[in-house]
């Protein structure tokens, strides 16, 4: 839809895909994808979008456009420094081209993008202040992008680095309201990947080793989510990671706020690029490897995976809830495909062709690769992905076999 500033339209479109979840969804996931989050959902792609023209014209990109090109050509034309933009890039032409602002060229050797005129003047304020009417809620992730959107032209232009931009000391409070249960964007990947844990933990008395915890919110949900349900006994340790020595300590202190009489919290540092042995993660030690929005910054795919392996026990099971990549360019590569770890991946030609975020697909293919069995998901994204092609949130498990 190529006029999605048409409120008529942005309603019709919640409506349907609202409408398409409540038969798609389990019953368990139905309250997190309301006609609330679904509007949001569409409000926030907007205001992305809206962002990513304003970053194309600020950085001079129209003139570059007005040839066909691929990506790095057009980044050659514009004089950006092409190793840090051609990704980034890449997903705004892919984002503008869906919404209809640009043309784009199937060519074998990759799209090729062209504009159609002047790019639509659209003013991102608007789309925020009615998100901040509607659902405020989800204002960190609007915080999150415009501050983005601001550094963007100098990132392109390889004038600062992206990690610069995101993971300056200034910028902490930017991850503390993101990373939060408060979050309503945030908040879902959180949420789907507890109900998944919970319905998929394979014995009682366990560990848990969550990799890349954060500021602890996947942890909150979870330990909330078994408590609800009267589990919490079920789990004999958790194992909170980090890598970050501010998030871990954030980590450690929200959880600790929260579950002061649980004497399983445990917490330290742990780097999913190296060997978990030499960290202190004996082989067959673990009963469940969780993380959310991890896995896809793993450097080596295939590494990380044969230490998850090695660190469950047999039978045991890694759970990771995931941003997927959808068949429509994803808000979150916006903001996060500014990061060296989120470009920069090993690669695999079957099923890591590129940094990012990866397909159901993928995923399947790379856990099955890795020698682990019984891949499933919550919800089936697969089917989803036929009737609603933008969705983006799935937890993945597959069990180490006994």
């Amino acid at each position: 839809m190529s006029r999605r500033d048409e409120p008529a339209a942005a309603h019709a479109e919640s409506s349907a895909t609202t409408a398409s979840l409540g038969r798609l969804l389990p019953p368990e996931l139905l309250p997190f994808f309301d006609a609330a989050f679904v509007g949001s959902h569409v409000l926030y792609g907007e205001f992305v979008y809206r962002l990513a023209l304003q970053v194309v014209r600020e950085t001079g990109l129209e003139g570059a456009m007005r040839e066909a090109g691929s990506a790095r050509e057009i980044a050659l034309r514009a004089e950006l420094e092409a190793g840090r933009a051609l990704v980034p890039l890449d997903g705004m032409l892919r984002l503008l081209a869906a919404r209809g602002a640009l043309e784009e060229l199937p060519d074998e050797a990759g799209a090729r993008y062209r504009s159609r005129g002047s790019l639509p003047a659209l003013d991102p304020a608007p789309v925020r202040e009615e998100q901040r009417r509607r659902e405020p809620s989800w204002m960190p992730a609007y915080v999150l992008a415009e501050t983005v959107a601001r550094d963007y032209p100098a990132f392109l232009r390889g004038e600062v680095t992206g990690e610069e931009v995101l993971f300056s000391p200034r910028r902490l409070r930017l991850w503390i309201d993101y990373f939060s249960n408060d979050n309503g964007l945030y908040a879902v990947n959180n949420r789907v990947g507890a109900v998944a844990v919970e319905q998929w933990l394979p014995r009682p008395g366990g560990v848990i080793l969550e990799l890349g915890g954060g500021l602890g919110s996947g942890a909150l949900a979870l330990l909330e989510r078994l408590e609800a349900a009267g589990r919490l006994g079920a789990v004999a340790e958790y194992r909170f990671t980090e890598v970050v020595p501010a998030f871990l300590r954030r980590g450690e202190q929200a959880l600790q706020a929260r579950f002061p009489a649980a004497s399983g919290l445990t917490f330290g540092a742990l780097d999913m690029n190296r060997s978990f042995a030499g960290q202190g993660v004996a082989p067959g030690s673990v009963s469940v490897v969780y993380a959310v929005n991890t896995l896809h910054v793993a450097h080596d795919l295939d590494f990380t995976l044969g230490e998850v392996i090695q660190a469950l026990e047999p039978g045991g099971r890694l759970v990771v809830s995931e941003c997927v990549r959808c068949r429509q360019p994803s808000y979150a590569e916006f903001v996060f495909s500014l990061t060296e770890a989120f470009r920069s991946a090993r690669l695999n030609p079957l099923y890591r062709p590129a940094g990012g975020f990866l397909t159901p697909g993928q995923w399947q293919a790379a856990f099955e690769a890795a020698g682990l069995v019984d891949v499933r998901f919550l919800p089936d994204i697969a089917r989803i992905h036929e009737h609603v092609p933008d969705f983006g949130v799935a937890a993945i498990g597959a069990t180490r076999p006994a």
